[in-house]
């Protein structure tokens, strides 16, 4: 009886263990990219203003690969909805599909390193089903660390002032002199080095270093002139980046960092009429 005994307590476990490891998990679904297919990120200017990007799709193979949608997800930006691409591509070195990426997730303090991306699709290769695919992206990304950089020391510069146009412009001698108004909203000294041009106007500030927003100030008004700075035709009508001025500051004597200042529509719309007629065009759009 003894004997019995022992050989069922040897028994039981081995029956337990063979019916638990005939219920394994599935097996995951397969995400890797297709042979030959990869992606690359890159960026036009026309893509700066509108927060987008574009996904380099890349096929060294002649089977055709159908990209129903798009996505960027990484830690470092707020992952939106996927983007439509609706695009079939066969052999391609370079095909580019729009995206759009979310705002930079930017910490209270100091600037933060890229983190790892991924290209996230539903495509079908050779008119298969459509699948889920994760591309991944060379770490570090280039762009992705230029784009996050940028948006954080905005995030940081716009945490203690707010950086505006001012609402009076006045034409004289081929200029528009009016003024950028720095108005605090938390604490520390903000000081403007300098301010950039764009691809239609030329920005001349009464000096440099442009001024400074001491701690206890509330408000600091500089001075500056624009002039324009193309006067054919064809720059008008393909504008892009018009209206994007680039201000170099610096918060508490650290490295200065650019914030992109945007006129309101208004004003851009004042201005490009007078820069059509300064520059002998008219002031039609």
């Amino acid at each position: 009886m003894l004997m019995v005994r022992q050989v069922k307590r040897i028994t039981l476990p081995l029956v337990l263990t063979a019916l638990l490891a005939g219920c394994g998990s599935p097996a995951q679904p397969d995400t890797s990219p297709p042979p030959g297919v990869s992606v690359s990120l890159a960026q036009w200017r026309s893509d700066e203003p509108v927060h987008r990007l574009q996904i380099a799709v890349r096929n060294t193979t002649d089977t055709p690969v159908h990209f129903a949608d798009v996505q960027l997800v990484t830690e470092s930006f707020r992952t939106l909805a996927p983007a439509r691409a609706g695009t079939t591509l066969g052999r391609t070195e370079r095909t580019d599909l729009p995206a759009p990426y979310g705002a930079a997730n930017c910490p209270a303090q100091g600037l933060p390193e890229v983190r790892p991306a991924t290209v996230v699709a539903r495509l079908s290769t050779g008119g298969g089903p459509l699948r889920k695919v994760v591309f991944p992206v060379p770490h570090p990304d280039p762009l992705l660390a230029r784009l996050l950089r940028d948006e954080c020391a905005e995030f940081l510069i716009k945490q203690v002032a707010d950086l505006a146009f001012g609402p009076e412009w006045t034409e004289s001698d081929g200029t528009m002199r009016g003024s950028i108004v720095v108005t605090r909203r938390g604490a520390g000294k903000v000081t403007l080095t300098d301010m950039g041009g764009t691809t239609h106007y030329i920005v001349t500030p009464e000096h440099r270093p442009l001024g400074t927003l001491e701690p206890g100030a509330s408000r600091l008004e500089v001075r500056v002139a624009l002039s324009p700075g193309r006067c054919d035709p064809h720059a008008f009508a393909e504008a892009k980046k018009a209206f994007l001025f680039p201000v170099r500051a610096s918060l508490d004597g650290d490295e200065a960092r650019v914030i992109i200042v945007v006129p309101p529509e208004p004003l851009q719309e004042r201005l490009t009429s007078w820069a059509r007629e300064t520059c002998g065009l008219g002031g039609g759009s």
